[in-house]
């Protein structure tokens, strides 16, 4: 009778058990199991309570996985990002990483294979494809540095550990850089700056309204143009029109960026070109100039740029150094934070 007795207790408890998985109970370990992530659409994403496993399907979105230390869980990249030589050199095992998506293209079964808990995506036909394949996909995709402080800070929350409070610590570094270089630029007068994003085609500029715009500001100088736009064609004739005093040229060297406008007959008149205010634009593990995690320095290197005097005491040198050293437990040498700065690749 005991034996019996008991029994019954067990089959009963099983049976609680059972009734309490399949109600309120299991749907609170369900839930326990995955959070909510609040894009930068707006759109709330359910992820996994633990992510161990990203999709970063934007190039530079790569770069804040690595300064948040979240590298080591990239399963899927870009192809741009394993041809960023500074990142693969901060970071070499982006090489292994598969590369589903090149920007335009994204292969989805390539994508599915790699087993992402998240997908991180800068466009919405690239997340409504993660979604279509039961993939949760984050927009972080930002114009302003308010949005960049926003992406870092969602990226952040996807990968979890101790994300979070590198996001909150380099944020303030953002903040802190910018209101350092403005305090200092406040009473300067402002050049006008063209900046173009690259000598493959010269009159692909990045005009108002754009993140590029912003850090000019900051820097203490105009954009000398009036367009709207990131990334935008102009003509020459508004170039011509504007004539600014500084050219800053992305993805290039500053002796590169140069030679390229002196060799162009429709540049070679310009006030910047004729007195040598032609540089290009430091490139670290992602270009300094759009999108990038190094905004941080590239409001630093502008302002010193544009007001040497003003920002005389600011060394970019160590200023790179340090970050580096800070964000991605990397120890570059003077050598290296100097070709960074120059816009060149590290040394084979």
């Amino acid at each position: 009778m005991k034996m019996k007795h008991a029994l019954k207790w067990l089959l009963a408890i099983g049976m609680v058990g059972l009734f309490a998985a399949n109600t309120g109970t299991g749907n609170v370990q369900a839930a326990k199991a995955t959070r909510t992530v609040t894009d930068l659409t707006g759109a709330k994403v359910t992820v996994p309570n633990k992510v161990n496993r990203v999709a970063d399907l934007w190039h530079a979105n790569n770069q804040v996985v690595l300064l948040l230390g979240g590298q080591k869980k990239l399963v899927a990249t870009t192809p741009m990002i394993q041809k960023q030589p500074w990142f693969a050199q901060v970071y070499p095992g982006i090489k292994k990483v598969t590369a589903p998506y090149n920007g335009t293209d994204l292969q989805v079964e390539e994508l599915v294979k790699t087993k992402p808990d998240v997908v991180l995506a800068s466009d919405a036909p690239t997340v409504a494809k993660a979604k279509e394949a039961n993939i949760p996909a984050v927009n972080v995709m930002y114009q302003d540095f308010n949005g960049l402080q926003k992406s870092v800070t969602t990226t952040a929350k996807v990968l979890g550990g101790n994300a979070p409070k590198v996001a909150a610590k380099y944020n303030k570094e953002l903040k802190g850089n910018i209101s350092y270089v403005q305090k200092k630029v406040a009473k300067a007068k402002k050049p006008t700056v063209l900046h173009i994003v690259s000598t493959a085609d010269l009159l692909k500029v990045d005009g108002t309204q754009s993140i590029v715009n912003e850090w000019i500001k900051n820097a203490g100088g105009k954009n000398a143009l009036t367009q709207k736009g990131n990334m935008i064609e102009t003509t020459m004739e508004q170039v011509v029109k504007a004539n600014p005093d500084v050219i800053i040229i992305g993805q290039t060297t500053t002796t590169a960026a140069r030679q390229a406008l002196k060799n162009d007959s429709r540049f070679a008149q310009l006030k910047a070109v004729k007195n040598n205010k032609v540089y290009g634009n430091p490139q670290g593990t992602f270009p300094w100039d759009r999108y990038s995690a190094e905004e941080a320095l590239q409001v630093l290197w502008a302002g010193k740029l544009l007001h040497p005097k003003a920002l005389a005491n600011v060394d970019m040198v160590k200023e790179t150094k340090a970050f580096y050293n800070k964000y991605y437990n990397y120890k570059l040498t003077t050598t290296e934070a100097k070709q960074i700065l120059a816009g060149e690749n590290p040394k084979a």
